[in-house]
């Protein structure tokens, strides 16, 4: 079967020390209130005059660019996002839109035009999608089908593990929660490579070197429909993590191939390791909230959701990806 082989990621490199301090934080170390920044009164006017602009001045979302408004005190906040995101624990909550004041198409302007500070938009799907949404399509998880477009528990994990390119952060914006679970759990993918270290060294070492994921079919008819990479990767700076069991385990289905035991194992002690309640903090993602995380350095959970019967009050969020490496395109 052919594959998108992407190992030439793998090295000799391979960081063989604990790391302390740092993006190596748990549970203990953190306080998930610190991650939640409130909009104060004078950023809040600006994005209503920004809205108020918009609607005298209609262009498609795609090309609306930050540097047309007079925004400072929206960019200091957005500067101080971008921080959190560079330092641990490498995730941000923005608490929040105003959404009362807001129609669906106005917030996910909003959205698209702060999230410039945090870094460069770039295409979340191969046909060129550059805004997501996030919610249930009642769909079943599977070749082709995002867990994002379901209810499914999502284990930890980075956006576009499987892909080429990943992006270094990641946003969402929560127009409607879920009646009931679709919180968002953090880990440090340096404490989880930490542990494993202790824990499952060989483990560690067979995830250095390739494994199969399934591409979620966002590539061009007849590419080759599951990669070959490495789960870590250590260029002697840092630490670059691909995290999804679930993509790599559904990777071996689709090539058709049996799982050896030793990936098997290691697949199994990347998950057991990544859930353990000591290395996560869980926060709610709520109406009007805007999410941002580190990509890179952090990887995230969301539990099952449960929604209302009611169509208009289903859960749905936005998403979008930044980069600021590569081009704008899927694959970077």
């Amino acid at each position: 079967m052919e594959v998108l082989d992407l190992s030439h990621e793998c090295s000799a490199q391979k960081l063989h020390i604990q790391v302390a301090g740092g993006f190596a934080w748990t549970r203990d170390s953190v306080n998930p209130n610190s991650c939640v920044v409130a909009i104060r009164t004078a950023a809040r006017n600006e994005l209503m005059r920004v809205v108020d602009i918009m609607e005298s001045n209609p262009l498609p979302t795609l090309i609306r660019r930050l540097e047309d408004f007079e925004i400072p005190h929206t960019l200091q906040m957005m500067a101080d996002i971008k921080r959190r995101l560079d330092e641990p624990p490498g995730v941000a909550v923005i608490n929040s839109l105003p959404l009362h004041q807001l129609s669906s198409e106005q917030a996910i302007d909003l959205f698209w035009i702060v999230g410039q500070k945090i870094g460069r938009n770039v295409a979340q799907k191969w046909d060129g999608t550059m805004i997501y949404h996030v919610r249930d399509t009642g769909a079943e998880y599977g070749y082709g089908v995002r867990g994002s477009y379901t209810s499914v528990e999502l284990m930890f994990h980075n956006d576009n593990a499987f892909g080429v390119a990943l992006p270094h952060y990641v946003g969402l914006m929560c127009l409607k929660p879920s009646a009931q679970g679709g919180l968002s759990r953090f880990c440090s993918l340096y404490t989880v490579h930490n542990r494993m270290l202790e824990k499952f060294p060989k483990e560690l070492d067979r995830l250095y070197e390739p494994v199969y994921w399934d591409r979620q079919a966002e590539h061009i008819p007849g590419a080759p429909l599951v990669a070959k990479a490495p789960v870590f990767r250590f260029d002697t700076e840092r630490l670059w993590t691909r995290a999804n069991p679930s993509l790599i385990m559904k990777g071996y289905e689709v090539a058709e191939t049996k799982m050896d035991s030793a990936t098997e194992e290691a697949v199994l002690a990347l998950k057991e390791v990544s859930e353990d309640p000591s290395l996560w903090f869980e926060l709610p993602i709520e109406r009007g909230h805007l999410q941002y995380i580190n990509n890179i350095d952090i990887a995230h959970y969301r539990s099952e959701i449960v929604d209302d019967p009611d169509p208009d009050k289903k859960r749905h969020l936005v998403r979008t990806w930044h980069r600021d490496t590569g081009k704008t395109i899927y694959d970077g």
